[in-house]
């Protein structure tokens, strides 16, 4: 597993909420798919991301899988953000401008049409 499919694991939001959801408890698959608008072929298909990079491991019972959380795997994102933390503790408002600032970038884009 690299560092860089874990971080692609989580920049997606259905992940990301996937994960809290597992943090809680361990489900089963449709379990998960009924917190979410999305088809259970596009949660299975994301739990497969979430399983290859490891963040997740299913065991079977029976003819459940059940999903369970392995956030040992997000360690090496703690350790990149620690990095940061201290620097944008002091110089935050840099921080928040810059945020300020690919936000607005974004909303420009949205509007001339060029961010589809």
């Amino acid at each position: 597993m690299s560092n860089e499919s874990v971080f692609h694991a989580i920049a997606d939001p259905t992940r990301r909420e996937i994960l809290f959801l597992l943090s809680k408890e361990s489900m089963h698959l449709n379990a998960i798919a009924k917190h979410f608008s999305i088809s259970r072929p596009a949660i299975s298909k994301h739990i497969k991301v979430l399983t290859e990079c490891g963040l997740i491991e299913i065991r079977c019972e029976g003819r459940m899988h059940y999903c369970e959380v392995r956030l040992g795997k997000l360690q090496p994102i703690r350790k990149f953000l620690t990095q940061f933390n201290t620097r944008f503790i002091s110089g935050s408002s840099t921080f928040d401008l810059y945020l300020r600032q690919l936000e607005s970038g974004k909303k420009e884009k949205k509007k001339t049409g060029k961010g589809k």
